[in-house]
């Protein structure tokens, strides 16, 4: 198995990708091949007293900038390190590629250079999100990558995420909820009502019906499932009222000294909710229906974050989550 990762990706690039990758040389003892500018990784080893050994190091002496025309980069940066990343992972399926860089690039990239599975028409990206229920969290797809979908894409998206769910995280015969406008099976708009029907027929999932927005942080379902603009929108609301309560809450509590003093009381607890809500605990989001293991993870990661999508990468490919996919469809198709 090998570990590729995207060290000129995101915006601190490269020298938290490559604390992160050190991280998980030591706590996961695997192997780590960097694609990127060969002079700069080598330098941030040598500071960082790493063990050479551990890396391999793929010179790539371009990049791939946050607003470069996706399709673009991906033909015309072929020196770039998403690209060499994405066709190692072509000749060896044996591995996973992580970056935290580009993200329309990476699609189309992973569609250019690795291809889909067989039978997979759109891949999804899919998302952790943290929720109030003592699940652990609920996994949504399509996260953005598909601003618009046929109904058959959403059944797609359901069985992926379910392996991925039951597969990596361990959630057995995880619930399935397709996010709509209320939870009557009657409600929504013509793609809904249909994918309704079709997810309540598919025998790959565990179908608990639909999911209105105001439930998605109660966690009524492991799975939540809808097209990309939907969960793009989803996934921005839900950062931005996170931050917008963490700046009101600070405000609040620190506007006297009194209430100072009753924060230094709830400063352990404080600190446990703040990591539950920290993306840098799930490290990124597989991107599902390529034929090869790629975790997106978040542009702004810290060396954190690429430690616990490394984590991902491996228990990825050490699930099989690539074959179970692949058959998991072709069974589908031929029902």
């Amino acid at each position: 198995m090998n570990i590729i990762v995207d060290a000129m990706g995101g915006d601190y690039a490269p020298n938290e990708i490559i604390k992160g990758c050190i991280q998980a040389v030591d706590e996961y003892n695997t192997n780590i091949s960097l694609v990127g500018q060969e002079n700069l990784i080598k330098k941030q080893l040598s500071i960082l007293n790493a063990d050479v050994s551990r890396f391999e190091i793929i010179n790539a002496d371009d990049i791939i900038l946050p607003d470069d025309n996706p399709v673009s980069a991906i033909k015309n940066k072929k020196e770039s390190s998403m690209v060499k990343g994405l066709e190692m992972i072509k000749k060896d399926p044996h591995s996973v590629f992580i970056s935290a860089g580009n993200t329309g690039a990476l699609m189309a990239g992973s569609i250019l250079k690795v291809g889909r599975i067989k039978g997979i028409d759109r891949p999804a990206l899919a998302t952790f999100m943290i929720n109030t229920a003592n699940k652990g969290g609920s996994l949504l797809i399509d996260g953005g990558a598909n601003a618009d979908c046929k109904p058959d894409n959403l059944v797609q998206f359901a069985i992926m995420g379910s392996i991925y769910m039951e597969k990596v995280l361990g959630r057995i015969d995880p619930t399935v909820g397709l996010i709509n406008i209320g939870i009557e099976d009657t409600k929504g708009n013509q793609l809904t009502k249909k994918v309704y029907t079709l997810l309540k027929d598919c025998r790959y999932i565990n179908f608990a019906g639909n999911v209105e927005a105001r439930d998605i942080p109660r966690g009524h379902a492991d799975i939540l499932v809808c097209d990309g603009f939907v969960g793009n929108v989803v996934l921005k609301l839900t950062e931005g009222v996170a931050i917008t309560l963490f700046d009101m809450l600070k405000e609040e509590m620190t506007a006297n000294w009194t209430r100072k003093l009753g924060t230094l009381l709830l400063k352990p607890g404080l600190k446990n909710f703040k990591k539950k809500m920290d993306y840098a605990e799930y490290g990124g989001a597989p991107l599902l229906g390529v034929n090869g293991g790629i975790i997106k993870a978040h542009g702004s990661s810290n060396a954190k974050a690429i430690k616990n999508a490394i984590r991902q990468g491996l228990l990825f490919m050490e699930n099989g989550v690539l074959d179970t996919i692949a058959n998991s469809i072709e069974h589908e198709k031929e029902e």
